[in-house]
């Protein structure tokens, strides 16, 4: 994918274009100095204070850009929800297959630094926090639904994906079976979790796959003809 072209700076920045550059630094200090310190001590232990001290910066200055930790938590799940929307974008402007498409995203999304079973940890948490980001975080979830469900709906027109279930069902299962497979790795935390991806999408992608006219699922994968 292509990045978007940068605007070229002035040779002399205002002031007000250095307090903005100013600002994304202390935001993004903060912002990895909350993530590092989740991993290593967990989200509960570590305080506002923690990642004030972590990022050199006043206790007061965290309040200006995040409203209190789990924003940091749901800052975080934006991050991976643009990663996926811009995916998704790249599917549809292409002919890759979706089965391909499929059972590389699972790995494009856990790359650093969500390869970290704490990290994996503290972002289920907030998705079952009872807490203020509880309703943010339920509309990231329908959000990033949507985009799933999109995906089966690209492989249903291309006649790759089963139409005799909804592109929603469909989606909710696969993001289920991916849900339930970081969950159980991060509570082992070793080197395994792309085998563990990789087995669970090659059990549930024929439950996904196009049936032909007896039902039976046109599975296809490397080396191997559609039947």
């Amino acid at each position: 994918m292509t990045p978007k072209t940068l605007k070229t700076p002035s040779a002399i920045p205002s002031p007000t274009d250095r307090r903005q550059r100013r600002s994304a630094e202390i935001r993004e200090r903060l912002f990895r100095a909350a993530l590092k310190l989740f991993a290593k001590q967990g989200f509960a232990e570590t305080t506002v204070e923690d990642i004030t001290n972590a990022a050199d910066v006043g206790k007061g200055t965290f309040f200006n850009y995040f409203p209190s930790k789990e924003h940091i938590v749901l800052e975080f799940g934006e991050m991976q929800f643009a990663k996926l929307k811009s995916a998704v974008a790249s599917l549809r402007n292409s002919n890759q297959d979706v089965r391909t498409f499929l059972l590389a995203l699972p790995g494009y999304m856990t790359q650093e630094p969500i390869r970290n079973p704490a990290i994996v940890r503290i972002l289920l948490q907030g998705f079952l926090s009872g807490s203020s980001i509880r309703e943010l975080m339920l509309d990231l979830h329908h959000r990033v639904q949507a985009l799933h469900a999109e995906i089966m709906q690209i492989g249903q027109r291309r006649g790759e994906i089963r139409t005799d279930f909804p592109a929603d069902e469909l989606a909710m299962t696969f993001r289920q079976s991916v849900f339930g497979t970081l969950l159980v790795w991060s509570l082992v935390g070793d080197e395994s979790l792309a085998k563990r991806i990789e087995s669970t999408f090659r059990v549930l992608w024929t439950g996904l796959a196009q049936r032909n006219s007896s039902g039976i699922a046109l599975v296809e994968s490397s080396g191997e003809q559609r039947e």
